[in-house]
């Protein structure tokens, strides 16, 4: 969830999370972006146990994500960018 409250950032967009909108700010990394979105999957073990993000800054590697043109991506360190496009296991 976003605070929404005093709160001023630049105009929203969408990037495409398995074909779907998911709005974000620029300035905002990917991680924030998707959790605001209530995406709680970002990745699977082979145990198929789901892993989403941990310490929010880079050091766990549970935020782990493919996004296309850049392959694996840690999101907490990934600021969002116009046209951004990427697939999440279910």
């Amino acid at each position: 969830m976003r605070i929404e409250r005093n709160v001023h950032r630049p105009d929203p967009f969408d990037i495409a999370v398995n074909g779907q909108p998911v709005r974000c700010h620029q300035g905002e990394m990917l991680a924030t972006a998707l959790l605001a979105a209530d995406i709680k999957v970002f990745r699977r073990m082979p145990s198929k146990a789901a892993r989403m993000p941990v310490c929010n800054m880079g050091v766990c590697f549970e935020c782990l994500v493919e996004v296309d043109g850049l392959g694996l991506v840690r999101s907490c360190l990934l600021p969002v960018e116009r046209g951004m496009t990427m697939v999440l296991p279910p």
